[in-house]
């Protein structure tokens, strides 16, 4: 599985908010936080791509 480097005040950062939050590991918070911020982008284009096929129908302005 690929890894990815973090800064070491970062990794801090995340290994006492993992701790907080409650999550077992600092990869198991990183790994959501990953999907929660991919699912906003995903969705986000996903209103777009439906805003431009409207448009481009006719529908809105």
């Amino acid at each position: 599985m690929p890894k990815i480097k973090v800064e070491k005040g970062l990794f801090d950062r995340l290994k006492k908010v993992t701790e907080i939050a409650g999550y077992s590991s600092v990869e198991e918070f990183m790994t959501h936080m990953i999907e929660k911020e991919l699912e906003q982008i995903e969705v986000a284009d996903d209103d777009k791509a439906v805003e431009e096929r409207l448009r481009g129908l006719g529908y809105i302005e």
